[in-house]
Protein backbone atom coordinates (compact mmCIF):
# COMPACT_ATOMS: atom_id res chain seq x y z
CA UNK A 1 0.00 0.00 0.00
CA UNK A 2 1.37 3.45 -1.06
CA UNK A 3 0.38 5.37 2.15
CA UNK A 4 1.76 2.50 4.38
CA UNK A 5 4.73 4.57 5.67
CA UNK A 6 2.76 7.48 6.52
CA UNK A 7 -0.25 5.38 8.06
CA UNK A 8 2.99 3.93 9.92
CA UNK A 9 3.54 7.95 11.75
CA UNK A 10 0.36 7.30 13.88
CA UNK A 11 1.90 3.85 15.26
CA UNK A 12 5.18 4.92 15.72
CA UNK A 13 3.71 8.07 17.87
CA UNK A 14 1.42 6.12 19.52
CA UNK A 15 4.38 3.78 20.97
CA UNK A 16 6.31 7.11 22.05
CA UNK A 17 3.97 8.40 23.87
CA UNK A 18 1.48 10.55 22.38
CA UNK A 19 -1.96 9.83 22.82
CA UNK A 20 -3.00 13.38 21.45
CA UNK A 21 -3.73 14.67 17.78
CA UNK A 22 -5.52 18.40 17.07
CA UNK A 23 -6.54 17.82 13.25
CA UNK A 24 -7.26 20.58 11.40
CA UNK A 25 -9.47 20.34 8.05
CA UNK A 26 -8.18 19.94 4.72
CA UNK A 27 -8.11 17.28 1.52
CA UNK A 28 -4.34 16.99 1.30
CA UNK A 29 -3.66 15.90 4.74
CA UNK A 30 -5.70 13.14 4.24
CA UNK A 31 -3.00 10.19 4.57
CA UNK A 32 -2.02 11.42 8.05
CA UNK A 33 -5.41 12.27 9.02
CA UNK A 34 -6.65 8.72 8.20
CA UNK A 35 -3.24 6.92 10.08
CA UNK A 36 -4.67 9.47 13.16
CA UNK A 37 -8.23 9.08 13.32
CA UNK A 38 -7.85 5.29 12.99
CA UNK A 39 -5.93 4.51 15.85
CA UNK A 40 -7.27 3.14 18.67
CA UNK A 41 -4.68 4.74 21.36
CA UNK A 42 -4.82 8.20 19.68
CA UNK A 43 -7.58 10.53 20.40
CA UNK A 44 -8.45 13.21 17.57
CA UNK A 45 -9.89 16.76 17.93
CA UNK A 46 -10.86 18.50 15.02
CA UNK A 47 -10.37 22.18 14.90
CA UNK A 48 -11.00 24.14 11.86
CA UNK A 49 -9.41 27.55 12.63
CA UNK A 50 -5.52 26.80 12.91
CA UNK A 51 -4.38 29.36 14.72
CA UNK A 52 -6.71 28.63 17.78
CA UNK A 53 -5.64 24.86 16.92
CA UNK A 54 -2.50 25.63 17.82
CA UNK A 55 -3.26 27.22 20.72
CA UNK A 56 -5.36 24.57 21.89
CA UNK A 57 -2.61 21.88 21.45
CA UNK A 58 -0.32 24.05 23.67
CA UNK A 59 -2.84 24.17 26.33
CA UNK A 60 -3.17 20.48 26.09
CA UNK A 61 0.29 19.99 26.21
CA UNK A 62 0.98 22.47 29.30
CA UNK A 63 -2.45 20.76 31.24
CA UNK A 64 -0.77 16.91 30.43
CA UNK A 65 2.82 17.43 30.47
CA UNK A 66 2.56 15.29 27.34
CA UNK A 67 3.53 16.09 23.56
CA UNK A 68 1.01 17.13 21.64
CA UNK A 69 0.81 16.65 17.63
CA UNK A 70 -0.99 19.04 14.92
CA UNK A 71 -1.93 18.07 11.64
CA UNK A 72 -2.56 21.29 9.08
CA UNK A 73 -3.28 20.78 4.92
CA UNK A 74 -1.23 22.68 2.83
CA UNK A 75 -0.54 26.45 1.84
CA UNK A 76 -1.83 29.22 3.98
CA UNK A 77 -2.97 26.90 6.69
CA UNK A 78 0.19 25.85 7.82
CA UNK A 79 0.82 29.39 8.28
CA UNK A 80 -1.51 30.29 10.28
CA UNK A 81 0.13 27.59 12.97
CA UNK A 82 3.08 30.28 13.43
CA UNK A 83 1.33 32.44 16.42
CA UNK A 84 1.05 29.61 18.21
CA UNK A 85 4.34 27.42 17.42
CA UNK A 86 6.28 31.03 18.41
CA UNK A 87 4.59 30.68 21.85
CA UNK A 88 5.57 27.46 22.52
CA UNK A 89 8.83 27.91 21.18
CA UNK A 90 9.47 30.32 24.17
CA UNK A 91 7.20 28.70 26.49
CA UNK A 92 9.47 24.99 26.07
CA UNK A 93 5.64 23.02 25.34
CA UNK A 94 6.68 20.07 23.16
CA UNK A 95 4.23 19.63 20.34
CA UNK A 96 4.91 17.53 16.85
CA UNK A 97 3.48 19.57 13.92
CA UNK A 98 2.67 18.08 10.85
CA UNK A 99 1.90 20.16 7.59
CA UNK A 100 0.29 18.56 4.21
CA UNK A 101 2.19 19.95 1.63
CA UNK A 102 1.85 19.83 -2.47
CA UNK A 103 4.99 18.05 -4.84
CA UNK A 104 7.91 20.11 -4.82
CA UNK A 105 7.54 20.41 -8.73
CA UNK A 106 4.67 22.79 -7.94
CA UNK A 107 5.86 25.35 -6.34
CA UNK A 108 5.82 29.16 -7.88
CA UNK A 109 3.64 27.21 -10.67
CA UNK A 110 0.28 29.35 -9.59
CA UNK A 111 -1.16 25.86 -8.62
CA UNK A 112 -3.48 26.73 -5.92
CA UNK A 113 -2.27 26.37 -2.03
CA UNK A 114 1.38 25.59 -3.32
CA UNK A 115 3.63 27.66 -1.16
CA UNK A 116 6.92 27.18 -0.15
CA UNK A 117 6.72 24.92 3.06
CA UNK A 118 10.15 24.01 3.98
CA UNK A 119 11.32 25.00 6.91
CA UNK A 120 7.86 27.52 6.94
CA UNK A 121 8.41 28.50 10.79
CA UNK A 122 11.95 29.38 10.47
CA UNK A 123 13.89 29.68 13.92
CA UNK A 124 10.65 29.23 16.10
CA UNK A 125 10.94 25.49 16.00
CA UNK A 126 13.64 23.67 17.60
CA UNK A 127 14.44 21.81 14.01
CA UNK A 128 12.73 21.36 10.44
CA UNK A 129 12.30 17.99 8.68
CA UNK A 130 11.26 17.33 5.27
CA UNK A 131 9.61 13.74 4.38
CA UNK A 132 10.47 12.02 0.97
CA UNK A 133 7.40 12.65 -1.45
CA UNK A 134 7.99 9.05 -3.06
CA UNK A 135 7.20 5.90 -0.62
CA UNK A 136 7.51 2.79 -2.36
CA UNK A 137 11.60 2.28 -1.75
CA UNK A 138 13.03 0.37 1.57
CA UNK A 139 15.32 2.70 1.81
CA UNK A 140 12.01 5.93 2.22
CA UNK A 141 10.52 3.85 4.34
CA UNK A 142 13.59 3.70 7.16
CA UNK A 143 14.31 7.34 5.98
CA UNK A 144 10.60 8.49 7.56
CA UNK A 145 10.91 6.24 9.79
CA UNK A 146 13.92 7.78 11.61
CA UNK A 147 13.27 11.56 10.56
CA UNK A 148 9.64 11.34 12.67
CA UNK A 149 11.58 9.04 15.60
CA UNK A 150 14.31 12.48 15.75
CA UNK A 151 11.55 14.58 15.25
CA UNK A 152 10.00 13.46 18.62
CA UNK A 153 13.10 13.22 20.55
CA UNK A 154 14.28 16.64 19.90
CA UNK A 155 10.46 18.17 20.80
CA UNK A 156 10.48 15.94 24.60
CA UNK A 157 14.12 16.70 25.24
CA UNK A 158 15.15 19.53 27.67
CA UNK A 159 14.45 22.42 26.93
CA UNK A 160 11.20 20.94 25.21
CA UNK A 161 9.76 22.70 22.24
CA UNK A 162 8.25 22.50 18.80
CA UNK A 163 9.15 20.59 15.54
CA UNK A 164 7.92 20.45 12.09
CA UNK A 165 7.85 17.92 9.76
CA UNK A 166 6.66 18.77 6.68
CA UNK A 167 4.89 15.79 4.09
CA UNK A 168 4.50 16.26 0.48
CA UNK A 169 1.59 14.01 -0.94
CA UNK A 170 0.59 13.09 -4.65
CA UNK A 171 -2.93 12.19 -5.62
CA UNK A 172 -4.57 10.32 -5.61
CA UNK A 173 -4.88 10.61 -1.44
CA UNK A 174 -6.53 7.78 -0.59
CA UNK A 175 -5.66 4.19 -1.16
CA UNK A 176 -8.05 2.14 -3.42
CA UNK A 177 -10.65 0.11 -0.93
CA UNK A 178 -9.77 2.13 1.81
CA UNK A 179 -8.47 -0.30 4.94
CA UNK A 180 -4.84 -0.85 5.97
CA UNK A 181 -3.03 -2.45 8.61
CA UNK A 182 -0.78 -0.81 11.39
CA UNK A 183 2.94 -2.16 11.07
CA UNK A 184 3.73 -4.42 13.83
CA UNK A 185 6.80 -4.04 15.84
CA UNK A 186 7.42 -0.14 14.21
CA UNK A 187 10.75 0.39 15.28
CA UNK A 188 10.68 3.05 17.73
CA UNK A 189 14.40 5.43 18.35
CA UNK A 190 14.50 5.66 22.44
CA UNK A 191 16.56 8.53 23.75
CA UNK A 192 17.54 8.27 27.40
CA UNK A 193 17.33 11.03 29.52
CA UNK A 194 20.74 12.40 31.29
CA UNK A 195 20.50 12.27 35.64
CA UNK A 196 21.80 15.84 36.65
CA UNK A 197 23.09 14.51 40.09
CA UNK A 198 22.76 16.16 43.56
CA UNK A 199 26.43 16.61 43.88
CA UNK A 200 27.10 20.42 43.78
CA UNK A 201 31.02 21.57 43.34
CA UNK A 202 32.60 22.57 46.82
CA UNK A 203 33.48 25.93 45.21
CA UNK A 204 30.19 26.61 44.46
CA UNK A 205 29.00 26.37 48.29
CA UNK A 206 31.96 28.47 48.90
CA UNK A 207 30.52 31.20 46.61
CA UNK A 208 27.21 31.34 48.17
CA UNK A 209 29.08 31.54 51.45
CA UNK A 210 31.42 34.81 51.34
CA UNK A 211 27.74 36.63 49.65
CA UNK A 212 25.39 38.45 52.28
CA UNK A 213 22.60 39.83 49.88
CA UNK A 214 21.43 36.84 47.83
CA UNK A 215 18.57 37.21 46.03
CA UNK A 216 16.32 34.74 43.91
CA UNK A 217 14.42 35.63 40.90
CA UNK A 218 11.52 33.13 39.63
CA UNK A 219 10.57 33.79 36.15
CA UNK A 220 6.82 32.03 34.37
CA UNK A 221 7.34 28.02 35.54
CA UNK A 222 4.25 25.76 36.21
CA UNK A 223 3.96 24.76 39.66
CA UNK A 224 5.80 21.95 40.80
CA UNK A 225 5.72 21.42 44.68
CA UNK A 226 8.61 19.17 44.78
CA UNK A 227 10.55 22.69 43.49
CA UNK A 228 8.43 24.86 45.78
CA UNK A 229 8.89 22.75 48.81
CA UNK A 230 13.06 22.69 48.28
CA UNK A 231 13.21 26.40 47.58
CA UNK A 232 10.59 27.47 50.50
CA UNK A 233 13.13 25.43 52.39
CA UNK A 234 16.41 27.60 51.00
CA UNK A 235 14.95 30.48 51.45
CA UNK A 236 13.76 29.78 55.40
CA UNK A 237 17.46 28.25 56.02
CA UNK A 238 19.54 31.03 54.05
CA UNK A 239 17.11 33.85 55.36
CA UNK A 240 16.50 34.92 51.32
CA UNK A 241 14.18 36.76 49.21
CA UNK A 242 12.75 35.03 46.45
CA UNK A 243 10.65 37.57 44.31
CA UNK A 244 8.46 36.51 41.24
CA UNK A 245 5.43 37.51 39.32
CA UNK A 246 2.09 35.94 39.28
CA UNK A 247 3.00 33.88 36.28
CA UNK A 248 5.84 32.25 38.53
CA UNK A 249 3.39 30.21 40.82
CA UNK A 250 6.03 30.82 43.97
CA UNK A 251 2.77 32.69 46.02
CA UNK A 252 2.42 29.73 48.49
CA UNK A 253 6.51 30.21 49.36
CA UNK A 254 7.22 31.93 52.90
CA UNK A 255 9.80 34.28 51.50
CA UNK A 256 7.78 34.90 48.24
CA UNK A 257 8.12 38.57 47.27
CA UNK A 258 5.14 39.24 44.73
CA UNK A 259 4.55 43.11 44.68
CA UNK A 260 8.58 43.82 43.11
CA UNK A 261 6.67 45.19 40.38
CA UNK A 262 4.76 47.97 42.08
CA UNK A 263 7.44 48.79 44.78
CA UNK A 264 10.19 48.94 42.51
CA UNK A 265 8.34 51.91 40.54
CA UNK A 266 8.09 54.30 43.05
CA UNK A 267 10.98 53.61 45.69
CA UNK A 268 13.99 55.86 45.76
CA UNK A 269 17.44 55.27 44.65
CA UNK A 270 18.73 54.56 48.25
CA UNK A 271 16.16 51.82 48.12
CA UNK A 272 17.36 49.99 45.50
CA UNK A 273 20.91 50.62 46.34
CA UNK A 274 19.79 48.20 49.17
CA UNK A 275 17.87 45.90 47.71
CA UNK A 276 21.19 45.25 45.38
CA UNK A 277 21.84 41.84 45.23
CA UNK A 278 25.64 40.79 45.95
CA UNK A 279 24.32 36.88 44.25
CA UNK A 280 21.34 36.37 41.58
CA UNK A 281 19.87 33.10 41.30
CA UNK A 282 17.45 32.24 38.83
CA UNK A 283 15.12 29.79 36.81
CA UNK A 284 12.13 29.82 35.06
CA UNK A 285 11.23 31.59 32.07
CA UNK A 286 10.32 35.19 31.23
CA UNK A 287 9.44 37.65 33.71
CA UNK A 288 6.60 39.79 33.79
CA UNK A 289 7.74 42.78 35.61
CA UNK A 290 9.27 45.42 33.60
CA UNK A 291 10.16 47.26 36.78
CA UNK A 292 11.97 44.48 38.22
CA UNK A 293 14.23 44.05 34.75
CA UNK A 294 14.84 47.32 34.75
CA UNK A 295 15.70 47.17 38.90
CA UNK A 296 18.47 44.43 37.80
CA UNK A 297 20.42 45.83 34.88
CA UNK A 298 20.78 49.22 36.41
CA UNK A 299 21.67 47.80 39.84
CA UNK A 300 23.83 44.50 38.79
CA UNK A 301 24.81 41.81 41.14
CA UNK A 302 28.48 40.61 42.00
CA UNK A 303 27.07 37.41 40.34
CA UNK A 304 24.36 35.89 38.48
CA UNK A 305 23.38 32.02 38.91
CA UNK A 306 21.26 30.56 36.11
CA UNK A 307 19.93 27.27 36.85
CA UNK A 308 18.77 25.40 33.73
CA UNK A 309 19.34 21.51 32.84
CA UNK A 310 20.58 22.45 29.19
CA UNK A 311 19.87 24.64 25.73
CA UNK A 312 19.85 28.38 25.49
CA UNK A 313 20.13 30.30 28.53
CA UNK A 314 19.18 33.78 28.01
CA UNK A 315 21.22 36.97 29.56
CA UNK A 316 17.61 39.26 30.64
CA UNK A 317 19.43 41.35 33.31
CA UNK A 318 22.56 41.90 31.32
CA UNK A 319 24.81 40.39 34.20
CA UNK A 320 25.01 36.64 33.27
CA UNK A 321 28.01 35.38 34.49
CA UNK A 322 27.76 31.35 35.83
CA UNK A 323 24.88 28.85 33.77
CA UNK A 324 24.57 25.92 36.43
CA UNK A 325 23.20 23.08 33.95
CA UNK A 326 21.45 21.79 36.84
CA UNK A 327 17.16 21.41 37.59
CA UNK A 328 16.44 23.82 40.08
CA UNK A 329 15.22 21.05 42.47
CA UNK A 330 18.31 19.15 42.57
CA UNK A 331 20.58 22.49 43.11
CA UNK A 332 18.59 23.71 45.68
CA UNK A 333 17.89 20.50 47.44
CA UNK A 334 21.68 19.82 47.69
CA UNK A 335 22.54 23.07 48.98
CA UNK A 336 20.06 22.41 52.26
CA UNK A 337 21.98 19.50 52.82
CA UNK A 338 25.07 21.62 52.85
CA UNK A 339 23.63 24.28 54.41
CA UNK A 340 22.34 22.77 57.06
CA UNK A 341 25.73 20.79 58.05
CA UNK A 342 27.55 24.06 57.67
CA UNK A 343 28.17 27.02 60.29
CA UNK A 344 26.92 30.13 58.09
CA UNK A 345 26.58 33.86 59.80
CA UNK A 346 23.21 34.39 59.16
CA UNK A 347 22.76 37.66 60.74
CA UNK A 348 23.39 39.84 57.26
CA UNK A 349 21.43 37.88 54.84
CA UNK A 350 18.10 38.25 57.40
CA UNK A 351 18.89 42.05 57.13
CA UNK A 352 18.65 41.94 53.45
CA UNK A 353 15.17 39.73 53.41
CA UNK A 354 14.24 42.04 56.18
CA UNK A 355 14.72 45.05 53.87
CA UNK A 356 12.60 42.88 50.95
CA UNK A 357 9.87 42.30 53.14
CA UNK A 358 9.30 45.85 54.81
CA UNK A 359 9.30 46.79 51.04
CA UNK A 360 6.56 44.25 50.40
CA UNK A 361 4.71 44.69 53.76
CA UNK A 362 4.74 48.70 53.08
CA UNK A 363 3.15 48.12 49.87
CA UNK A 364 0.48 45.32 50.94
CA UNK A 365 -1.13 48.28 53.40
CA UNK A 366 -0.47 50.58 50.31
CA UNK A 367 -2.71 48.22 48.93
CA UNK A 368 -5.24 47.25 51.14
CA UNK A 369 -6.14 51.54 51.66
CA UNK A 370 -6.56 51.40 48.18
CA UNK A 371 -9.42 48.48 48.25
CA UNK A 372 -11.06 49.35 51.22
CA UNK A 373 -12.63 52.37 48.60
CA UNK A 374 -15.21 51.47 47.01
CA UNK A 375 -15.10 51.37 43.57
CA UNK A 376 -16.00 49.35 40.06
CA UNK A 377 -12.61 50.05 38.26
CA UNK A 378 -10.25 46.88 36.75
CA UNK A 379 -8.17 46.56 40.27
CA UNK A 380 -11.49 46.10 42.42
CA UNK A 381 -12.65 43.83 39.64
CA UNK A 382 -9.88 41.85 39.83
CA UNK A 383 -9.14 42.07 43.38
CA UNK A 384 -12.66 40.76 44.05
CA UNK A 385 -12.28 37.45 41.65
CA UNK A 386 -9.23 36.22 42.86
CA UNK A 387 -10.38 37.09 46.51
CA UNK A 388 -12.90 34.50 45.42
CA UNK A 389 -11.16 31.44 43.53
CA UNK A 390 -12.85 28.11 44.32
CA UNK A 391 -9.82 25.22 44.71
CA UNK A 392 -8.56 23.50 42.78
CA UNK A 393 -8.50 25.57 39.68
CA UNK A 394 -6.34 26.87 36.84
CA UNK A 395 -6.10 31.10 36.95
CA UNK A 396 -5.34 31.62 33.02
CA UNK A 397 -4.81 35.36 32.50
CA UNK A 398 -5.17 37.13 29.05
CA UNK A 399 -2.76 39.50 27.65
CA UNK A 400 -1.73 42.80 28.41
CA UNK A 401 -3.78 44.41 30.93
CA UNK A 402 -5.72 41.33 32.78
CA UNK A 403 -2.41 39.98 33.46
CA UNK A 404 -0.92 43.15 34.81
CA UNK A 405 -4.37 43.53 36.89
CA UNK A 406 -3.95 40.26 38.60
CA UNK A 407 0.07 40.48 39.18
CA UNK A 408 -0.56 43.67 40.62
CA UNK A 409 -3.60 42.23 43.00
CA UNK A 410 -1.83 38.74 43.55
CA UNK A 411 -2.37 35.45 44.97
CA UNK A 412 -1.14 34.74 49.01
CA UNK A 413 -0.66 31.60 50.44
CA UNK A 414 -4.42 31.09 50.87
CA UNK A 415 -3.94 29.89 47.20
CA UNK A 416 -2.72 26.69 47.71
CA UNK A 417 -4.85 25.04 45.13
CA UNK A 418 -4.51 27.79 42.45
CA UNK A 419 -1.99 27.44 39.69
CA UNK A 420 -1.72 30.37 36.78
CA UNK A 421 -1.32 30.14 33.05
CA UNK A 422 -0.43 33.18 30.67
CA UNK A 423 0.45 33.17 27.27
CA UNK A 424 3.90 35.16 28.25
CA UNK A 425 5.92 33.37 25.67
CA UNK A 426 5.71 36.15 22.84
CA UNK A 427 3.13 37.75 25.45
CA UNK A 428 0.75 38.01 22.28
CA UNK A 429 -3.08 38.85 21.96
CA UNK A 430 -3.41 35.77 20.37
CA UNK A 431 -4.88 32.31 21.61
CA UNK A 432 -6.06 33.20 24.88
CA UNK A 433 -9.16 31.74 24.82
CA UNK A 434 -7.88 28.80 22.96
CA UNK A 435 -5.08 27.59 25.49
CA UNK A 436 -7.38 27.30 28.40
CA UNK A 437 -9.90 25.49 26.12
CA UNK A 438 -7.00 22.86 25.63
CA UNK A 439 -6.26 23.24 29.53
CA UNK A 440 -9.76 21.87 29.79
CA UNK A 441 -9.86 19.39 27.89
CA UNK A 442 -6.93 17.61 29.49
CA UNK A 443 -7.69 18.66 33.16
CA UNK A 444 -11.23 18.29 34.58
CA UNK A 445 -11.21 20.61 37.44
CA UNK A 446 -12.02 24.60 36.75
CA UNK A 447 -10.53 26.70 34.59
CA UNK A 448 -11.16 30.40 35.03
CA UNK A 449 -9.61 33.07 32.46
CA UNK A 450 -9.72 36.55 32.90
CA UNK A 451 -9.71 38.62 29.73
CA UNK A 452 -10.37 42.08 28.22
CA UNK A 453 -12.99 42.33 25.70
CA UNK A 454 -10.36 42.74 22.52
CA UNK A 455 -8.31 39.22 23.29
CA UNK A 456 -12.18 37.65 23.92
CA UNK A 457 -12.97 38.72 20.34
CA UNK A 458 -9.41 38.07 18.96
CA UNK A 459 -9.70 34.67 19.66
CA UNK A 460 -13.43 33.61 19.68
CA UNK A 461 -13.07 30.78 17.20
CA UNK A 462 -12.17 28.89 19.93
CA UNK A 463 -15.04 28.27 20.61
CA UNK A 464 -15.76 26.83 16.50
CA UNK A 465 -16.04 23.59 17.37
CA UNK A 466 -18.77 20.36 18.77
CA UNK A 467 -16.47 19.59 21.94
CA UNK A 468 -18.19 20.34 25.51
CA UNK A 469 -15.78 22.31 27.83
CA UNK A 470 -18.13 22.98 31.02
CA UNK A 471 -15.18 23.53 33.37
CA UNK A 472 -14.80 26.66 31.26
CA UNK A 473 -15.68 30.46 33.54
CA UNK A 474 -14.42 33.22 31.34
CA UNK A 475 -14.72 36.83 33.16
CA UNK A 476 -14.19 39.75 30.75
CA UNK A 477 -13.17 43.27 31.51
CA UNK A 478 -15.10 44.88 29.38
CA UNK A 479 -14.14 48.11 28.37
CA UNK A 480 -15.38 48.35 25.41
CA UNK A 481 -11.64 48.23 23.29
CA UNK A 482 -10.67 51.32 25.73
CA UNK A 483 -7.63 49.19 27.14
CA UNK A 484 -4.71 47.50 25.72
CA UNK A 485 -6.31 44.07 25.05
Amino acid sequence: MRFQPIYDIAQLCSAKGIKDVVVCPGSRSAPLVLGFTRHPDIQCRVISDERSAGFIAIGMAQASQETIALISTSGTAAFNFAPAIAEAFYQNTPLVVFTADRPKEYIDQKDGQTIHQTNIFGHHVKKSFELPQEYEHEDSKWHINRLVNEAINIACEFPAGPVHINAPFREPLYSEGGNFQYTKNIRVIKKSRKNFTSGIPTEDLAKLAKHKKILVVCGQQQRDNKLLNALDHFSKVYSLPVVGDITSNIHTLSNAILHGDSFLAECGESVKESLKPDLLITLGNSVLSKNLKQFLRKYRAIEHWHLQESGYVADTFQQLSTHISVHPVVFFEAFNVKIESTDFDHQKRENYLRLWEAEENRTKKSMERFFTQENTSHFHLTKRILLNLPGPCSLHLANSMSVRYANFVGLSADHKDVEVFCNRGTSGIDGCISTCMGHGFKKNHLHILLTGDMALFYDRNAFWHSYAYPNLRIVLLNDHGGGIF
